[in-house]
């Protein structure tokens, strides 16, 4: 089994900043790609950051500047840096990781976490 639990949501001021952590768990031989995803309220799921095992990032355009990605390879432990928050980056924000279970099986799988609450608040 592989579990991702995300953690350091909350509740912050505009301006203010905040750090998320999403801890992979379980049988693991390689995380691959793992990404943050947030989902507000009547809205579609989207993509925030996303970050290779080679620690290639990118991002969305509404958060490049501000927010940071950044991983532990031998942590399995995927980073969200949030800063300068806007009331609009208000939303559950969810973890998600190319995940290969063994060194005998190529195949990977993509597993998410149950998400972390963050609300900014104007």
């Amino acid at each position: 089994q592989v579990q991702l639990v995300e953690s350091g949501g909350g509740l912050v001021q505009a301006g203010g900043s905040l750090g998320l952590s999403c801890a992979a768990s379980g049988t693991i031989f390689l995380a691959n790609t793992m990404r943050w995803y947030r989902q507000a309220s009547g809205k579609q799921r989207e993509m925030v950051a996303v970050i290779t095992r080679g620690a290639i990032t990118n991002y969305a355009d509404s958060v490049r500047g501000r927010f940071t990605i950044s991983r532990d390879n031998a942590k399995n432990t995927l980073y969200l840096q949030m800063n300068t928050l806007k009331p609009e980056d208000t939303a559950v924000y969810y973890c998600n990781a190319d995940i290969r279970k063994t060194s005998a099986d190529p195949n990977v799988m993509l597993y998410w976490g149950k998400g972390t609450l963050v609300t900014v608040s104007s």
